[in-house]
């Protein structure tokens, strides 16, 4: 069984590894008005953090992975947005956070269906093999080809996918720099296709 003081611990060693990253961000100042006995500082410099390696996270994913209270995650979310740190988006069901002004539309849409398992692997395997059939991909992920279509026919109404001819990633470059960025927060196939990605740039002289 752990202890209370256990749980606290850990939750403080996650937010400073968080926090040791968001001190580099632009949100760093608001830890100057933060009061460091209710851990406030900690606490916003550590939301900024995740969000830098982890953007397009939904508000319930920041306050699991952070183990922070749904009041206190709510509050701090408030104050870096009134602040012009972070900004929120909608997405289907979903609240989802970056930090400002450093995505566009395009890829906003892109995160949040990069955040999805499914379609995750849906946009990384066609990635790694352009040719990859509806077939292909439900082997690969290992499931079912109603699955495949229907994620298929979500990714082509969001613009980030064509099925024209196949199927087809629309602006690859940019899905490929995302998913390399932020490689460690997507997962194994993610960090594979990270490891190799030079194969999948083309550059001319």
């Amino acid at each position: 069984m752990t202890s209370s003081e256990g749980v606290d611990d850990d939750k403080r060693s996650t937010l400073r590894r968080f926090a040791a990253l968001g001190a580099t961000a632009p949100v760093a100042g608001l830890s100057e008005t933060a009061s460091a006995d209710t851990g406030e500082s900690d606490a916003r410099d550590a939301i900024s953090g995740y969000l830098s390696t982890t953007p397009g996270a939904h508000f319930s994913k920041i306050r699991d992975d952070l183990q922070l209270g749904t009041g206190e995650t709510q509050h701090h979310l408030r104050q870096l947005e009134e602040q012009g740190a972070i900004e929120r988006y909608r997405d289907g069901d979903y609240k989802r956070f970056v930090p400002a002004d450093r995505f566009d539309e395009f890829e906003k849409r892109t995160l949040g269906y990069l955040r999805r398992d499914t379609p995750r692997g849906m946009l990384i395997e066609l990635l790694l093999s352009s040719d990859s059939t509806a077939g292909d991909l439900a082997d690969a992920l290992e499931v079912s080809a109603p699955t495949v279509s229907k994620y298929a026919g979500e990714l082509e109404e969001a613009g980030l996918l064509s099925r024209e001819d196949g199927y087809a990633v629309e602006r690859p470059e940019t899905v490929l720099v995302l998913v390399v960025r932020h490689a460690d927060s997507f997962g194994d196939r993610a960090r594979r296709l990270a490891r190799n990605a030079d194969q999948f740039v083309a550059y001319e002289g």
